[in-house]
């Protein structure tokens, strides 16, 4: 028996059934003693008959006693000063981390994985995310009117598509709602999103604890791995041709190819390219070499929503000594004779768009040989300057 606390973080939008998730985890854990540590109790609103009758809620420390053995604490301070207080003051066999409705369950896992307190004390068994599998769809067919946070910065189809990307565990909830040919298609866009995730249909939440506990399913050397668009563009090697493509599912159509060039983007016409993308591109993500700028682009897109942030300096563009002090270090590093790592590489994911017109669109937004040979007065929307985030489309 391991030494460390198996942790298993639960992540999903507002409404997508988590709570009802955690519930179903109290009230049927049967010879386990679970601690489950929220953001808030109100919002987790642990059913009434699960609270233990000799028992009062602990004000000060958050914890609420349950009458099954199980113990469920708000989250009052940082994650890590909470975990870590509540492996020293309670013993349980199993800690579920509710991630809040509108984060990824990326940086809740790093903390159990980085050398830390937490770390010491408790080890990832695997990521579950609960989606309500109707508005999964809509969030992807142009009804995207919500926005993801208080300050309504970003839409719900990025958060969406994060939380399926670093998913161990894919909950498609409410499949009561849906029609068996739209929940193959989930599955199968699931599939493309997270090559690795399993999925379980639901109605009301109701998941088996096996598929759930001690499953051992999440590997801390590969959490960053876990994206479809980073399985495809490390899986598609370092051609750059046009003739990498992959169809994730047969059913419903889902398909993905990688678009590789080393000539650069005109930024004018590329940011038009992006914001006229088809409504059948789910997911689109890499990084853009644009004409006129030393710095990288990368692209997230996700349904309605498509941004574009500059993250970096091509190494190419850095001084001789640099860029051979920075090659020494990254033999694995793709360099051309003439462009150095300056190049475009993009996966794109979805169903039901033309992939052929997609590609001539996106070669349309080449630079032309005319105006590679001037090397100058490129204009454009895109990001220039180190951090600096652009949003091309939002619904």
């Amino acid at each position: 028996m391991s030494e460390t606390i198996p942790v298993t973080i639960i992540s999903g939008s507002l409404g997508a059934g988590k709570t009802t998730l955690l519930n179903h985890i109290l009230a049927d854990a049967d010879d386990r003693d679970i601690a489950v540590l929220v953001n808030d109790m109100g919002t987790v609103n642990v059913d009434a008959d699960l609270v233990a009758s000799d028992s009062e809620l602990d004000v000060a420390g958050g914890v609420t006693e349950l009458s099954n053995g199980c113990i469920c604490c708000e989250l009052q301070d940082d994650l890590e000063t909470a975990v870590v207080r509540l492996a020293q003051d309670r013993e349980f066999d199993a800690l579920v981390v509710e991630s809040s409705g509108i984060s990824e369950p990326g940086p809740v896992a790093r903390l159990f994985t980085t050398e830390s307190r937490a770390a010491a004390l408790y080890g990832v068994d695997a990521l579950v995310t609960v989606l309500d599998t109707r508005q999964f769809f809509d969030a992807f067919s142009g009804g995207d009117p919500e926005r993801r946070g208080e300050a309504g910065d970003r839409p719900l189809s990025d958060l969406l598509v994060e939380q399926a990307e670093l998913a161990n565990i894919v909950v498609l909830n409410k499949a009561d709602l849906c029609t068996e040919a739209e929940l193959d298609g989930a599955e199968e866009l699931i599939a493309a999103l997270q090559p690795d995730a399993e999925t379980v249909r639901a109605e009301f939440s109701a998941v088996p604890h096996d598929r759930l506990f001690d499953r051992g399913l999440f590997d801390p050397d590969h959490v960053d791995d876990l994206p479809g668009w980073k399985r495809a563009l490390a899986g598609a090697g370092h051609s750059h041709g046009h003739d990498d493509h992959h169809h994730p599912g047969e059913v419903y159509g889902v398909t993905s190819f990688t678009y590789r060039t080393r000539r650069p983007f005109h930024p004018g016409r590329v940011a038009e390219a992006l914001r006229t993308l088809p409504a059948g591109v789910v997911r689109s993500k890499g990084t853009l070499w644009v004409a006129g700028s030393d710095v990288r682009v990368v692209l997230g897109q996700a349904g309605p929503s498509v941004r574009t942030e500059a993250v970096g300096p091509w190494i190419d563009s850095l001084p001789e000594v640099e860029q051979d002090l920075y090659r020494s270090n990254r033999p694995d590093l793709d360099w051309d004779d003439t462009h150095g790592d300056r190049r475009t590489e993009l996966v794109v994911i979805g169903t039901d768009y033309d992939e052929a017109s997609l590609r001539e669109s996106l070669d349309d937004a080449l630079i032309t040989d005319e105006e590679w040979d001037r090397a100058d007065g490129f204009d454009g929307p895109l990001p220039d300057d180190q951090g600096v985030e652009v949003v091309l489309r939002q619904p």
